[in-house]
């Protein structure tokens, strides 16, 4: 299983919370959010990407 992370720079960790818990609804997974990042459990990188540029997000994709 991987775990993806989504670093915000936000300062707003209730805002982190509820877009994490959007993400894990929609896709549904597991994840949690640590140090104003947000890490979601699975194979979800593309899905993730295409929904945070969707919300106005610039999105890198690193790693594999």
């Amino acid at each position: 299983m991987r775990l993806w992370t989504v670093d915000f720079w936000v300062n707003a960790e209730t805002e982190l919370k509820i877009l994490a818990a959007e993400l894990k609804k929609r896709y549904g997974c597991g994840g949690s959010v640590k140090n104003h990042t947000i890490e979601i459990q699975g194979e979800k990188r593309d899905l993730l990407k295409q929904l945070l540029e969707q919300k106005g997000y610039k999105v890198k994709l690193a790693g594999g």
